[in-house]
C-alpha cells in the first residue's frame, strides 16, 4: 500500500517470546511481564557489554525452546543491538550456527527484525525466524554519552537505556498474534541536538508493525 505499507498475505505468526531485564527495569510494572528478571545487571560477567551479548543469547535461546523448537530448525536469526558493528548480536550470533542477519535501527531495531522475519516467511523463503534486540544501560552510555567510570552528572530529565533484551520467533504456521502489516518509517531530523535528552529524538514513530 503506497511505497511505505507492506502487507503480508501470509501473516506470519509469533508463536513465542523470551524476555529479561535487569534490576532497575523490574522494579516497576514491566518487572511483572519480564521472563527472566536479574538480580545483577552484570548477569555474571565481568564487563557491560559481556553482559549485554549473554543477554541476547539468553532470549534468542528462551524464544527458541518456548516454541518447542531446536536451533537447528531455526532458519535465520534477525537481531541488532545499540553498539559498534552490532557486536553483541554479532557475537550472540556466533553461537548459534544459525543464519544471521545484523540489523541497526536504534530504538525501532525490534520492529525492523520482525519486519524482515515477516517477509522473508511472507514470501515462502524460511520457515522460522527469530527477531531480537538488546541493550545495557552501562555499555549504551559508554557509546553515546560519557563511560560511568568517568563519574559524570547525569540531569534529572535524562533518559535511561534499558538493560535488557527480547526475541520473538516467527513461523508460517502454529498459534499466536499475527504480522498482518508493517510501515517502514522515513528519516527525518528534527535537529534535536541534547545527548541527554534522547526521548525527543525518538518520540516519532519510525517503525511499526501492525498485528
Amino acid at each position: 500500500m503506497g511505497n511505505q505499507t507492506i502487507y503480508f498475505k501470509r501473516q506470519p505468526r509469533i508463536v513465542a517470546t523470551s524476555t529479561i531485564a535487569g534490576p532497575k527495569e523490574c522494579e516497576g510494572v514491566i518487572g511483572r511481564y519480564v521472563e527472566t528478571a536479574l538480580a545483577d545487571d552484570m548477569f555474571g560477567e565481568s564487563t557491560y557489554e559481556k553482559a549485554e551479548c549473554k543477554m541476547l543469547s539468553h532470549v534468542i535461546d528462551g524464544a527458541i525452546s518456548n516454541a518447542g523448537f531446536k536451533r537447528e530448525e531455526i532458519d535465520c536469526i534477525v537481531s541488532g543491538d545499540l553498539l559498534n558493528q552490532i557486536i553483541s548480536a554479532s557475537f550472540a550470533a556466533r553461537d548459534f550456527s544459525v543464519p544471521f542477519l545484523g540489523v541497526y535501527g536504534a530504538c525501532s531495531t525490534m520492529a525492523e527484525s520482525l519486519a524482515v522475519g515477516a517477509a522473508f516467511i511472507n514470501g515462502g523463503l524460511m520457515h522460522r525466524v527469530v527477531a531480537a534486540t538488546g541493550s545495557h544501560f552501562a555499555s549504551a552510555e559508554r557509546q553515546y554519552r560519557y563511560p560511568l567510570e568517568l563519574g559524570c552528572t547525569r540531569p534529572p530529565q535524562a533518559q535511561w537505556t534499558v538493560t535488557g533484551a527480547g526475541a520473538a520467533l516467527l513461523s508460517d504456521k502454529g498459534d499466536g498474534i499475527r504480522i498482518t502489516a508493517a510501515t517502514l518509517g522515513k528519516v527525518v531530523d528534527f535537529g534535536v541536538t541534547d545527548v541527554n535528552n534522547m526521548g525527543a529524538a525518538m518520540a516519532p514513530v519510525d517503525g511499526i508493525i501492525a498485528p
